[in-house]
């Protein structure tokens, strides 16, 4: 039933009855809305109730706010920040990153947006695993450790190796005190159980398959926001190379998010691609001062991270014209941090069996599938945050 105009007039009732004054008037119209029916009510058995005198009416005021709870207002409840942190702290994205740092060059970039971001991301700690086009696991260890130290965060961000060898051939005689990639696992599972913290995945996903292993528990205290696959269609690199521990993520109870890459779709982070041009001209001597410069991948001495970015840019393969490469990985952390840079839908969890997609439209497991990504507004914000970075806080 529709309250009558009058009700809804904030000068009249406060102008008649300034007792309403000492009320919110969102609250006083919440009394008004709440307490409709009960003045109707009397109003059919005292036809005079609205010529009442002013007593009277603040009589039902008042009496209104006492019998409706939703009339009161309710104090706000404090922020709970734990002891010693800020507000400012607490309100950041923790964050911990698995990657295949040597594979090519999109890692490194999505590690120094991450690490530049220090007013957004709170950086938990940094894991590695190994694909095969980057070798074993000391090789991407080491080019984790190059972008630390161009941040000079080197030993102030735990870095840590992770699962070496492939799912399957790990959980086959798996053994919870000594197993492949135990340091990195470990130190997920651990890490979980102190804070709400996301793992950021681009790479395989055997680290997280195997933190699923040793403690199932792991999916109540997380999300997952992994860079992979070309969903709904085959193939990918992440997804390739070890598709086992895909599917026992899949099969999980653990929140996923799976930011699609669908080569040579504009759907997917294969879009959000920069051209080796454009680098050459906006990236040199970008990023903070390293205070120790390193020794890139490819040799030569680099004292800032814009610097090494062209060098990567010069060692890569390219397959178009003009020669450009997708910052895949860089896109997962850039729709943490603002959700409208891409859109995303929930689907029932699908599974991939010989290369194909099986859909499970009954599966009760829903995952969120991220596509059609802002490419403008995400690299203007990559190129904004390489010219005026803001350091994480060291964690250790």
């Amino acid at each position: 039933m529709p309250i009558p105009f009058v009700w809804h007039n904030k000068s009249f009732f406060e102008q008649r009855y300034p007792v309403l004054n000492k009320l919110n008037w969102t609250q006083s119209l919440r009394c008004f809305r709440s307490f409709h029916f009960f003045v109707l009510s009397l109003t059919i058995f005292n036809q005079n109730l609205l010529f009442m005198g002013l007593v009277r009416y603040v009589f039902l005021t008042l009496l209104s706010i006492s019998l409706f709870p939703s009339c009161k207002e309710k104090p706000k409840e404090p922020v709970s920040v734990p002891e010693g942190v800020s507000k400012n702290e607490a309100q950041k994205i923790k964050v911990i990153f698995d990657t295949d740092a040597n594979n090519e060059l999109d890692d490194q970039h999505a590690m120094a947006y991450m690490l530049f971001n220090g007013d957004v991301f709170d950086i938990r700690g940094i894991t590695v695993n190994a694909t095969y086009n980057g070798g074993g696991i000391q090789g991407h260890y080491d080019e984790a450790e190059r972008v630390l130290q161009l941040s000079n965060l080197k030993d102030s961000i735990p870095l840590l190796k992770g699962a070496n060898g492939n799912f399957d051939e790990i959980s086959d005689s798996f053994d919870p005190y000594n197993y492949d990639g135990q340091e990195g696992v470990d130190f997920i599972l651990e890490e979980t159980k102190k804070d709400s913290t996301i793992i950021v995945a681009v790479g395989k996903l055997t680290n997280i398959a195997l933190a699923l292993k040793k403690d199932p528990s792991f999916a109540e205290r997380t999300k997952i926001v992994w860079l992979g696959s070309n969903y709904p269609e085959p193939g990918e690199y992440n997804q390739d190379n070890d598709t086992i521990s895909m599917n026992y993520v899949l099969n999980s109870k653990i929140p996923f998010e799976m930011v699609t890459v669908r080569y040579g779709k504009p759907s997917g982070t294969d879009a959000v691609a920069v051209t080796q041009t454009e680098v050459n001209s906006r990236m040199p001597g970008l990023g903070p001062k390293a205070k120790t410069p390193i020794t890139g991948r490819h040799g030569g001495t680099f004292g800032n991270f814009g610097d090494y970015s062209i060098s990567l840019f010069e060692h890569i393969h390219y397959h178009t014209d003009p020669p450009s490469r997708p910052l895949f990985d860089m896109v997962a952390l850039a729709i943490l941090k603002d959700s409208s840079w891409g859109e995303q839908k929930s689907i029932p969890a699908p599974v991939l069996i010989n290369n194909k997609w099986i859909e499970r439209p009954q599966n009760d497991r829903e995952i969120t599938v991220w596509e059609n990504f802002d490419k403008e507004k995400v690299l203007a914000d990559f190129y904004e945050t390489m010219e005026n970075p803001t350091l994480v806080s060291a964690t250790q």
